[in-house]
């Protein structure tokens, strides 16, 4: 009995471990941006270039990857606002530098991921790259 209840955790634990890592690899969509300036996405330097957006076939992962794949970076995604169709990227300008702020795929978004402006401060000005 301890042996059949043993093999089925284990079971169990190997189906949901290749579940969970074949995730992000099944993409149903994507679409390339250029981005004509060099930014930073969580603590990366990304130069500019072609970027790849994809979105997984099940709506929890959003990725943004270099055109020859050796940057990417993935978040889990969240519902939010936006046409079906549209593809967005948001940066913050902070002096020469640009922040990615987050990366939106139809209603897909990223977390914010760039801290909130406090009250009082001035707003960064945002730039935007969209299809």
């Amino acid at each position: 009995m301890q042996t059949k209840f043993r093999s089925l955790v284990l079971a169990s634990a190997a189906i949901a471990a290749i579940a969970t890592t074949s995730i992000p690899a099944m993409a149903v969509s994507a679409t390339t941006l250029n981005v004509p300036f060099s930014f930073t996405a969580q603590g990366k330097t990304l130069p500019a270039g072609r970027y790849s957006v994809v979105r997984d076939d099940l709506g929890i992962f959003v990725k943004l990857q270099s055109q020859d794949a050796s940057q990417h970076i993935t978040w889990v995604a969240r519902a939010g606002d936006g046409s079906p169709d549209s593809v967005v990227l948001r940066f913050e300008e902070r002096g020469q530098e640009h922040v990615l702020q987050s990366v939106q795929f139809g209603r897909l978004v990223s977390p914010r991921l760039t801290t909130k402006v406090k009250k009082g401060e001035n707003m960064a000005p945002e730039f935007v790259i969209q299809q």
